[in-house]
């Protein structure tokens, strides 16, 4: 088998469910971490493993706040949160959590900047 496969269709619709009840979660919840404390957390993607047990969180905190403290505090809920899940969700087993930095808003960002640049404005008008 090989490890660059493409995740399948059972995987994709994992990960979306995930995705979304976290994101519910999270919004609902008061997490008791200090770091997490009125922050509002995007979760961007979720990538589920091909037996379901493991799950990538691809999380940032809106309105640009620090990325690696929010991702850090994720982690150190994560426990909380799969539990949370595991009553929103009917899976035969819940997923282990980790949760990573999405910077691809940071990339989007600097792309923005960079289009605005008048050196390159030019060359797109002509």
């Amino acid at each position: 088998m090989s490890k660059n496969r493409p995740p399948s269709q059972r995987q994709l619709k994992a990960g979306e469910l995930i995705r979304r009840a976290l994101a519910e979660i999270l919004a609902k919840e008061n997490l008791r971490d200090p770091d997490l404390q009125g922050v509002s957390i995007t979760i961007s993607e979720v990538r589920a493993s091909p037996d379901l047990k493991h799950a990538l969180v691809y999380a940032a905190p809106l309105g640009g706040g620090d990325m690696d403290a929010t991702i850090k505090a994720l982690q150190r809920v994560q426990s909380f949160l799969r539990g949370r899940l595991g009553k929103e969700m009917e899976m035969k087993s819940t997923p282990r959590l980790k949760f990573v930095a999405d910077r691809s808003f940071d990339t989007a960002e600097d792309m923005a900047k960079l289009l605005e640049n008048p050196h390159i404005k030019q060359d797109l008008e002509g």
